[in-house]
């Protein structure tokens, strides 16, 4: 840096000045010795800090403090007479309500809700055989007609299963209702009750008391998949 005087000049010898130079260093050796000199302190600096140890930071602070390391090993022991908690493992099952199931309108969706009515499970092997019973007194094509697809006598006006419903949903809740209140669908209901393979409780059904043809012993009876079919609006009363 060079330093100038208040008139914006450089400095000159004054008067009576040797005018020899020998023995002083000039002005601009001694300007490149000092920004040598400098050069090197910052150097210098700069290695101390590379060479210093770095600072542990908090972590080891807090381990120095509390006289925790890494490799410490923690054991636990517990007394052989002690009790374990009981873990409860209880089961939950979704339930599908009335509601949604009058709305899907098919014939599956029917077969569920007298499930539901009855409060049965509501399983897969259930609703294979109440379809199929469906499917045996009424056909496929016209499960709901008289919005009875069991032909069901309890309710309907008529004892021999010829009545009929105003909606749907009443038909669902009066099968229920003989399901669970009628002597003589004991051995059908003990099989729902258990969501026995829909051969099971298809077997219950033909050796019942009130069917009078037993299906033929079987003969009669269809035990494929039933296809899904949706009855009118109407018959559900929307």
């Amino acid at each position: 840096m060079r330093v100038q005087h208040p008139g914006g000049r450089h400095g000159a010898p004054g008067r009576g000045a040797p005018s020899s130079r020998r023995g002083r260093m000039p002005v601009r050796g001694i300007r490149r010795l000092s920004g040598a000199f400098a050069t090197a302190a910052v150097f210098g600096i700069v290695a101390t800090l590379a060479l210093a140890p770095l600072d542990g930071g908090p972590d080891e602070a807090v381990a120095e403090s509390t006289g925790f390391r890494g490799d410490d090993v923690q054991s636990v022991e517990i007394a052989a007479d002690a009790q374990h908690p009981t873990v409860s493992s209880e089961s939950y099952t979704a339930s599908t309500g009335p509601e949604t199931l009058v709305l899907g309108g098919t014939n599956h969706d029917w077969a569920k809700l007298v499930l539901v009515e009855g409060e049965f499970p509501v399983t897969d092997e259930n609703v294979a055989v109440i379809t199929q019973w469906m499917r045996e007194e009424n056909g496929p094509d016209n499960w709901w007609n008289r919005n009875n697809p069991l032909n069901n006598g309890n309710g309907s006006g008529g004892g021999s299963g010829l009545g009929s419903y105003d909606t749907l949903q009443t038909g669902a809740y009066y099968a229920a209702d003989s399901l669970r209140r009628l002597s003589f669908y004991d051995a059908i209901e003990a099989a729902l009750d258990a969501s026995a393979p829909a051969g099971t409780t298809a077997a219950a059904i033909w050796a019942s008391p009130w069917a009078t043809s037993h299906y033929g012993n079987g003969g009669h009876w269809t035990a494929s998949h039933v296809p899904v079919v949706e009855a009118p609006a109407s018959a559900w009363g929307r």
